[in-house]
């Protein structure tokens, strides 16, 4: 399989808004983009996924308007937005919205959703995982549809980023929709699902190499575990940090290896 033509390797951080007091977030964001990272992630939950389940957390797209105007060089977006949370429609116009306060930095991440706590507490039908996908299937032709009737427009095409890995599904509207693919998986799947991702593109007619494709990052030193999936075509490698503190000293050495390459 060769590699993808997307050829710089890249470097995101996702601070998880989880367990921190928001002034720390802001401190973090801060130092990321300092040390060179290329984007700035974060989640959209409503309760932390890690530690105490009743912690402090903050929402998602609230705060990618507060990053826009706080940062000023690195792209920014959600490690994946939930598609159930909001109306398609107006995503896509919140989207837009912070794509022009970025000055054209944002990303577009987007996903089906998985945890059940936040669809209960908020009142969202959790569904079954089928259904959710089927309704990312429809919402992803509707955002590009109001992108296109928006004034003004998009600053740029806004990139989309699919999170996940489902071969009969997900791979499927990454290879007609996506501009990344972001794989939360080990090598040998990674390599696996790419392999099913090209032949998505290959039935679908996409340029397969057109698609960024996106880890995070496994345990290892950089320079020990990165060159194996750039071998494999992964090209965005992001470093997830949660508070109550950011400690970026991995993102430091992640950057340092990609400036080495």
């Amino acid at each position: 399989m060769t590699t993808s033509a997307v050829s710089a390797v890249r470097i995101g951080v996702q601070l998880q808004p989880q367990h921190a007091d928001y002034a720390e977030i802001r401190r973090a964001v801060a130092e990321a983009e300092q040390l060179g990272v290329d984007i700035a992630f974060n989640w959209d939950h409503f309760y932390p996924l890690y530690g105490e389940p009743e912690g402090k957390h903050f929402e998602c797209w609230t705060m990618l308007g507060a990053w826009a105007e706080q940062t000023s060089r690195i792209e920014i977006g959600a490690l994946v937005t939930c598609n159930s949370y909001r109306n398609p429609d107006l995503l896509a116009d919140m989207a837009r919205t912070v794509d022009h306060v970025s000055d054209g930095r944002l990303i577009l991440g987007i996903g089906s959703g998985w945890f059940e706590k936040d669809y209960q507490a908020y009142g969202y039908d959790f569904g079954t995982a089928g259904s959710r996908l089927d309704q990312l299937a429809e919402a992803l032709p509707r955002i590009e549809q109001r992108w296109a009737q928006l004034n003004p427009a998009p600053t740029r095409k806004i990139p989309v980023l699919i999170g996940g890995g489902g071969e009969r599904k997900t791979l499927r509207m990454v290879a007609r929709h996506a501009d990344i693919w972001h794989s939360f998986s080990d090598l040998d799947t990674f390599t696996r699902k790419s392999e099913v991702l090209a032949g998505w593109c290959t039935e679908l007619g996409r340029d397969f190499t057109e698609i960024e494709r996106s880890v995070g990052v496994p345990s290892g030193a950089p320079d020990q575990v990165g060159p194996a999936f750039v071998e494999a075509g992964a090209r965005l490698f992001t470093v997830g940090l949660g508070g109550p503190s950011y400690d970026l000293g991995a993102v430091r050495d992640w950057v340092a290896w990609r400036d080495s390459l």
